[in-house]
């Protein structure tokens, strides 16, 4: 027995190894593992017959025993180098899965193993009978030699490929059958102890049923990720049929009103963004865009002559109307798998303040799902066009969401609204840089003086070149064509006249000038008309013309250039801080052929000559520093002043007589900097704080925590714009707390104390007064 294990141990552990293997993965249907089972048996018969026939003194025994003797070994070996094939074999069925490579591994695998097979067998028996009798010289050693070696080749390339093909586990468990059968080559080829090649034949099957084992775990790792694609695949099948029932639903209730159409959809957007701002994961933004999508469901309920009413609703009808939260609420609530779509549907007409419908509900306990979509939902019904008004300016719809902050809407996402106003995404006015109002032909037909009047195009420092045809608008009556051009201001770019769009929309006008190179002057300080040489233009038609417009700061200049004259109008403007658009009209006029260009460089800022001195709001005492005029947002900044705790900054701030909105009013901009000077090389903005309740975070490494609270001094937006056109003395205080900055400040009931935390930064911190159309002077800092 002690012999036995001496001489066999390493098989037997091994054998031991697999069995165990085999018993622990009894219910895994491995494919091909029956071909494991007889391998095991065979190779413990072999150990077993092994030991009875290992270190065998012939002489000691009768001519009868050694016959006994020789038939055993020759059992035992053939057990052993028919297992080698056979095993062979298993490779040739088994491991190499692609019929490519089976076809090119089986006829030197097959020659392999029988000439393997047959001349081992041979010679060992041989070699036991006649020790001196050795097959390494015989007629097969080169055949043999070639095959392996061929062998062994193949494997290698079989495993390179594998590697490539992302394969890596079965190219390593076939590198290993490489060296595996280059030792056992070398052991057998080199006469060695038995013993070892049986050792080697047990490690071969181990490696086969680990092969095995790998193999079946990559094909169910790829059934499991080709399902896992399928169901994918299934999903997103089942998400796209969602979306679009969802959005048809949507569609459906906006169709009720044509002046609600994409209404639901433009919501749903604004509200996704909002959500990705607050950093919601995708899923949560997902459900956040389905809920804006049906928050108007409940309209379905709702008498169809209310929803489609011209003008304002009656008490009745309004309070109808407010019904359609809990239609909806209704109406998604059976949906259980989508539990989350009732919440917008019903909750979206709540007010931060608590005074909304239908429930009244106050501040957090109003989901904040629904917080997301009131704000969206808001800016969408005021900067679209209804069937009782046009859409809202969008900086009137931006001041009614300053208005609104902590009252109809949760500060947090109103500020991140401001935010997507302010930076003029994809839903934002953009700036009108052509004409309006022409048809398919490129026209624009004026009868009565200024009975039509083209949409504004912005002039600004870039030049604006506009080149047209003039003809009477009808040529049989004889009418003679008189063209003019408006300059004006107002909140929609165009022009108006109605007493309470002019009010409403800040409707002002410039002047009007006339193609006959004379004007009527309006709210421009001072117009000069200097006439250029003949022969100055390039215009060679006698109804052509050509109009070159600028405006730099507080001066402008149009030039209108005919065929036979060139003038040059040059307008001092009451301030620098309205817009300056131009709109076309005249009387009698048919406007052809207009084609316009924008220039890509800004003119310089001596380009026009100054025709009256520049106005300055900021003539009082001087404090510590220079007084500081900023004619429009952050156009200029005080003196950096070092932050410290307990700082405190005073000042008079007025807003200029331009200023009409809530956030034209003092900021105060808190920023990193070497030298402590806006803008230069080394600044770096963090964030700014509007006296008005804002404030933003305009670095990564900076957060804001708000907090604005209106006190009982506050009398309303309207009289807070007037204190701040009155004038008043502001004071800010400055408190550090390890990285958390607070700025206190108060203004006509407008209570601050927003905290600021800041992290990494490496640059001394200072902070600078600014604003929008305000006046800074006499700053005192403590």
């Amino acid at each position: 027995m002690a012999l036995y294990f001496s001489v066999n141990f390493m098989p037997l552990m091994i054998i031991i190894a697999i069995a165990a293997m085999l018993f622990i993965n009894r219910d895994v249907k491995i494919p091909a593992s029956k071909f494991i089972g007889p391998a095991v048996v065979m190779m413990i018969v072999l150990t077993i017959t092994s030991s009875l026939t290992t270190n065998i003194q012939i002489d000691d025994y009768t001519p009868e025993a050694v016959a006994r003797i020789i038939t055993i070994h020759t059992f035992a070996s053939t057990l052993g180098y028919v297992l080698r094939p056979f095993l062979t074999l298993i490779e040739i069925l088994i491991i190499l899965e692609t019929k490519r490579s089976k076809i090119l591994a089986s006829i030197p695998a097959i020659i392999n193993a029988c000439v393997f097979s047959t001349a081992l067998f041979g010679s060992h028996l041989a070699f036991y009978i006649m020790p001196n009798n050795h097959w390494r010289g015989g007629p097969l050693h080169s055949t043999i030699f070639i095959v392996q070696i061929f062998y062994l080749l193949l494997l290698l390339g079989i495993s390179v490929v594998s590697f490539r093909e992302h394969s890596g586990r079965k190219s390593v468990i076939i590198l290993a059958m490489c060296i595996q059968a280059i030792l056992a080559s070398v052991l057998e080829f080199e006469g060695v102890e038995p013993s070892y090649s049986d050792s080697i034949t047990a490690l071969c099957i181990l490696e086969y049923y680990i092969y095995l084992s790998t193999i079946y775990r990559q094909e169910l790792h790829t059934k499991l990720d080709n399902y896992i694609g399928e169901v994918e695949a299934s999903k997103l099948k089942l998400d796209k049929l969602t979306r679009e029932v969802i959005t048809a639903f949507a569609n459906s209730i906006d169709a009720k009103d044509e002046y609600t159409h994409g209404h639901s959809s433009r919501v749903a957007q604004y509200s996704r963004r909002l959500a990705q701002m607050s950093y919601k994961s995708e899923e949560e933004c997902e459900e956040i865009y389905y809920a804006a999508l049906l928050h108007d469901i409940g309209k379905i309920g709702i008498p169809e002559d209310i929803i489609t009413k011209e003008g304002k609703l009656s008490k009745e009808e309004y309070e109808t109307i407010k019904l359609h939260p809990t239609y909806g609420a209704q109406i998604l609530g059976g949906i259980k798998e989508f539990p989350y779509l009732s919440i917008g549907a019903k909750y979206h007409h709540e007010r931060f303040d608590g005074k909304g419908y239908p429930e009244g509900r106050k501040g957090e306990d109003i989901p904040e799902m629904a917080r997301i979509i009131a704000v969206a939902d808001a800016y969408d019904a005021m900067s679209s066009k209804r069937s009782y008004r046009d859409p809202i300016p969008q900086q009137k719809v931006r001041e009614e969401i300053v208005k609104g902050m902590g009252s109809q809407f949760d500060p947090d996402y109103a500020r991140l609204m401001l935010h997507l106003i302010d930076e003029d995404l994809e839903y934002s006015m953009s700036e009108r840089e052509e004409i309006k109002n022409l048809d398919e032909t490129n026209e624009l037909i004026v009868g009565e003086h200024r009975s039509t009047i083209s949409d504004g195009v912005l002039i600004n420092p870039f030049m604006t070149t506009i080149t047209l045809t003039v003809m009477s608008d009808d040529e049989a009556s004889g009418a003679f064509p008189a063209p003019s051009l408006i300059f004006f201001d107002s909140l929609d770019g165009k022009v108006h006249t109605d007493e309470k769009e002019i009010k409403d929309l800040e409707y002002f006008e410039y002047a009007e000038l006339e193609y006959d190179f004379s004007y009527v002057m309006g709210g421009a300080r001072k117009i000069e008309v200097r006439e250029k040489e003949t022969g100055a233009s390039d215009i060679r038609q006698s109804n052509r013309y050509k109009i070159d417009a600028v405006r730099i700061r507080d001066h402008a200049m149009i030039r209108v250039s005919g065929k036979d004259k060139t003038v040059d109008f040059i307008m001092a403007l009451p301030d620098k801080t309205r817009y300056m658009y131009l709109g076309l009209t005249g009387t009698h006029c048919r406007f052809t052929d207009i084609n316009m260009i924008k220039s890509e460089d800004e003119s310089p800022v001596d380009y026009i000559p100054r025709i009256a001195e520049e106005i300055s709001y900021i003539n009082g005492p001087v404090g510590d520093m220079p007084n500081v005029q900023v004619d429009d947002y952050r156009t200029a900044h005080s003196q950096g002043i070092p932050l410290v705790d307990g700082l405190k900054i005073k000042f008079h701030a007025k807003t200029l007589p331009t200023a009409r909105l809530v956030w034209h009013c003092p900021f105060i901009d808190v920023f990193c900097s070497d030298d402590g000077v806006v803008d230069s090389e080394s600044y770096r903005d963090l964030a700014f704080l509007r006296f008005d309740g804002e404030c933003w975070e305009c670095d990564p490494n900076c957060h804001v925590d708000l907090n604005v609270v209106k006190t009982d001094d506050f009398m309303g937006w309207d009289a807070w714009k007037e204190y701040n056109a009155g004038g008043y003395e502001a004071l800010v205080l400055f408190k550090i707390e390890d990285d958390k900055i607070t700025i206190i400040t108060e203004n006509a009931g407008i209570s601050v104390a927003n905290e600021l935390t800041i992290k990494e930064v490496d640059k001394p911190l200072f902070v600078a007064v600014t604003g929008d159309q305000v006046a800074i002077t006499n700053i005192r800092v403590s």
